[in-house]
């Protein structure tokens, strides 16, 4: 208990010390519980529609929703059932009732003024027939449900993010043709829509507009009678219809539902958390940092203690105690800050579209469990090694003056063994650069980073010491003495100064890396696409659609162009000369789309695979099963015939514009593929006539203005819009990353204010002999300025190492333009200053205000 009473009474002596440290054990256990409450939170929101959306046991065509589904975006028609299936279903002993069901994911619905009424989120919209089970998960909300192939039930949010209202008009856009109808009414859903926009058709038009023919339907939704159970239902079922289709329950079609969202969950899920670990190593420096420099300050406090009878394991338990209490202290308000986070993300991801209500908030028992030890784990492994040291104060301690620390000395050992981690890691970035093969190479790009990192870290001190005089003699020396005195100080204590710096360091090292990366990311297309894009126009949906055959009507017809290249994907097995099988994704294109997308080839010429019966393959797969020009290879079409082509070219796979397809002509696919199982356009590419450029991308873009879900770039804006993508990526990662920014500020802030603490005495003095506050503060200023350009140079020189290996290697994937964007490095160094600046507000206006003659007294 007298080491709690100790413990307790110096973090309430030192909470001020304490609180910086406390703030970033806050932050870094508030993302952490953040990302767990944001996602188990969507979790829950899908949970619920997904059993709620679903009756007992649902039959649907064999393969839909699987890996095998040939239905939906590909063809643009959903896999149908016959009607007739309802009636089989309905007499099935155990049946309560059984209906027919449409829904269509290719549909686009816009209003009278064009609009799109999509999700801007990636979530799809969907057409279907509105039918008594519906109102499992929706009620109408306002006027009545479609009663003719007029009339259109609208969801509630899409109304009202919109502002659609009864009576306007909406068309829909379906393989089968437009279609125009006025709203009836809105239905609200019982339980919280992610961000799907929904339209409901009576039955008859739904099947007339959706899926072409009126005895059709995607789906027969069954109601088990009382007593049955949703097992024993599906097998009845199932033993009725012969194993002809899916059967499922209501728990499979749900858990269904959830793989499907289980990647996008999981992918933000882990990424957040990743961002969260940088922020908890960076607040690692902090809190060892505030620790070392408290014992240095306490040693003839410790060293009293000692001398009254402490023992060294008492002591360092008194400070781990401390270290304890300020995790705790932190991890309890993270914790809770967490929470808001979350609900601040949902509020975020509302505002973009994907509606989350916090009716939904899941907080499981984990989640403030795992924030607890995090931040108590972290803080006390943190403060490890300072109480080691304070174990290991004398009691002669306590006839010493007070206010340093024993050894400020960067160690022999030290360097040495950072200068061995750091060439270890620029060893292994080199063999990534040199890489030939991808698995190999980011397995040494991974090892080299975590060694660079380590070895920065340790080596940090060391290098202090030159980098902090070269930057005294650039930036500081203009200042006069002043500057020479913050020099003196930054250099007074390289373990300090090397720890504050390499804070700030790793978040930096991220931003310049991926800034590298991103640049080559742009360059690299941008070379590409001038290399080997010969069209100049593309159309293309931004959310993946497939181009439905009106507007594809209405792009050929336009004026001015010289052609117009289909390009659709098949699914195909193709059966190599050595019988081995694989399914491949056949591009079946027009014989201009060899100009339209120059491919390199390693035999044949590319234009004789778009012939009558031929096709070309890529030369891993030929080298993989001897293939070689003229051979003929067994093409079994999906739904369609089985082929036999002849190999009129091999493509090379070095080669990174459709990296790995494999060709065949529009004319060969339509011979063995029956008309209604043809997928559709996944692109196309056009090419004016010469001189008729402006004019011909003018008439596309008139011809395609009903169509908005699909997008009219020339070869500038394609660049622009790769540009903005990546740019777009990296400003939601450097956001990210600005967590691990701020904690390692506020370890400046810390660094300083501590520092300030620790001078106080040679403070007064320097008053006393003539130094004015605005000299004092310009020094405080002028260390933390120095300290955070330190870091600074050394993250970026890291991170633009890191970026290169990381280019190096991606070139193998066509990554082959290295671009380092010197204007973002040069503005992040510069900021950097401004960065230090800001830290030490606070730090310089305290040390002005401090009393001269109580300064002195100090001890």
């Amino acid at each position: 208990m007298s080491v709690l009473r100790t413990s307790l009474r110096n973090v309430l002596a030192h909470k001020g010390r304490m609180a910086l440290s406390a703030v970033a054990v806050l932050l870094s256990v508030a993302f952490v519980s953040g990302t767990l409450v944001f996602t188990d939170t969507m979790n829950t929101t899908f949970d619920k529609l997904f059993a709620l959306d679903a009756s007992d046991v649902t039959v649907s065509p064999r393969g839909a929703g699987g890996e095998d589904d040939d239905s939906g975006p590909a063809t643009g028609r959903p896999e149908a059932l016959p009607a007739s299936l309802v009636e089989r279903v309905a007499a099935v002993p155990g049946v309560e009732s059984a209906r027919g069901e449409v829904a269509s994911t290719s549909v686009t619905v816009v209003d009278s003024h064009n609009k799109n009424m999509g999700s801007t989120t990636g979530a799809p919209t969907i057409a279907g027939n509105w039918t008594p089970g519906e109102l499992r998960s929706m009620e109408i909300a306002s006027g009545h449900a479609p009663r003719g192939p007029t009339e259109v039930l609208v969801d509630a949010d899409t109304a009202e993010k919109h502002g659609l209202k009864i009576g306007d008009e909406l068309r829909t856009i379906a393989v089968t043709g437009d279609f125009t109808a006025r709203i009836s009414g809105t239905a609200a859903f019982k339980v919280t829509n992610p961000g799907a926009a929904i339209v409901w058709f009576d039955t008859a038009t739904a099947q007339q507009r959706l899926l072409g023919g009126k005895d059709l339907f995607t789906r027969v939704s069954v109601d088990a009678a009382d007593g049955v159970g949703q097992e024993r239902l599906k097998k009845d079922v199932a033993s009725a219809l012969g194993g002809k289709y899916q059967v499922r329950t209501q728990s499979e079609v749900a858990d269904a539902g959830r793989q499907d969202v289980a990647g996008f969950l999981d992918v933000m899920k882990y990424a957040m958390l990743g961002f969260a670990g940088i922020a908890l190593l960076v607040g690692v420096f902090l809190i060892v940092n505030t620790f070392s420099m408290l014992v240095a300050q306490r040693t003839r406090e410790i060293g009293l203690l000692r001398a009254i009878g402490s023992s060294r394991s008492q002591v360092n338990r008194s400070v781990l105690v401390e270290a304890v209490l300020l995790g705790v202290f932190g991890s309890v308000l993270g914790v809770g800050a967490g929470v808001g986070l979350a609900i601040g993300l949902m509020e975020l991801m509302s505002a973009v579209g994907m509606e989350l209500s916090t009716s939904d908030l899941t907080i499981r028992w984990t989640t403030p469990v795992v924030g607890l030890v995090l931040g108590v784990v972290v803080t006390v492994v943190a403060a490890y090694a300072p109480a080691r040291r304070a174990g290991k104060v004398s009691p002669m301690a306590a006839l010493r003056d007070a206010g340093t620390p024993a050894d400020r000395r960067a160690g022999r050992v030290r360097g040495i063994l950072g200068l061995l981690l750091t060439a270890g890691g620029a060893a292994a970035l080199i063999g990534a650069a040199r890489s030939t093969e991808a698995a190999d190479g980011s397995l040494l790009l991974g090892l080299g980073v975590v060694l660079t990192l380590i070895g920065f870290v340790v080596v940090g001190p060391l290098l202090a010491g030159g980098v902090v005089r070269v930057l005294g003699a650039l930036v500081l020396r203009v200042f006069g003495p002043v500057g020479r005195l913050a020099e003196r100080n930054a250099l007074r204590n390289p373990r300090r100064t090397g720890a504050t710096g390499a804070a700030l360091m790793i978040g930096l090292a991220l931003v310049a890396g991926l800034a590298v990366v991103g640049s080559s990311m742009v360059a690299s297309a941008t070379d590409e696409l001038d290399r080997t894009v010969g069209a100049d126009f593309i159309v293309m949906s931004p959310t993946g659609q497939p181009i439905m055959p009106q507007a594809e009507r209405a792009m050929k017809d336009s004026d001015g162009l010289d052609h117009v290249t289909d390009y659709r994907i098949v699914d195909a097995v193709v059966t190599s000369p050595d019988g081995k099988k694989e399914t491949e994704g056949l591009v079946a294109a027009d014989p201009t789309y060899a100009s339209d997308l120059r491919r390199e080839t390693v035999a044949g010429e590319l234009p004789a695979a778009y012939g009558k019966d031929a096709m070309s393959v890529g030369d891993a797969y030929a080298n993989r099963h001897g293939v070689k020009l003229g051979d003929t290879l067994t093409v079994a079409f999906k739904g369609g015939e089985t082929a036999r082509l002849k190999v009129a070219a091999i493509t090379s796979d070095e080669d990174t514009v459709d990296r790995g397809a494999w060709y065949t002509g529009i004319t060969t696919v339509e011979k063995y593929l029956p008309a209604e199982k043809m997928p559709q356009n996944a692109i196309m590419f056009a090419k004016a006539r010469d001189g008729q450029e402006a004019a011909a991308y003018s008439a596309l873009k008139k011809a395609l203005a009903a169509y908005p879900q699909y997008d009219v770039r020339d070869q500038t804006d394609y660049k622009k819009q790769l540009e903005d993508q990546v740019g777009q990526l990296l400003n939601i990662v450097y956001g990210l990353l600005a967590l691990a920014i701020i904690v390692a500020v506020l370890g400046v802030v810390n660094t300083l204010a501590l520092s300030v603490v620790e001078r106080t005495r040679e403070i007064g003095l320097m008053r006393a002999i003539g130094l004015s506050r605005r000299q004092l503060r310009r020094m405080i200023r002028l260390e933390s300025v120095v300290i955070a350009l330190f870091g600074a140079l050394l993250g970026l020189g890291l991170g633009m190492g890191w970026g290169t290996a990381a280019q190096k290697l991606l070139a193998l994937e066509g990554l082959k333009v290295l671009e380092i964007p010197w204007p973002t490095i040069l503005a992040v160094f510069v900021g950097s200053a401004f960065v230090g600046l800001i830290a030490a507000l606070v730090p310089a206006f305290r040390a002005g205000r401090m009393n001269v003659l109580n300064a002195i007294a100090s001890e």
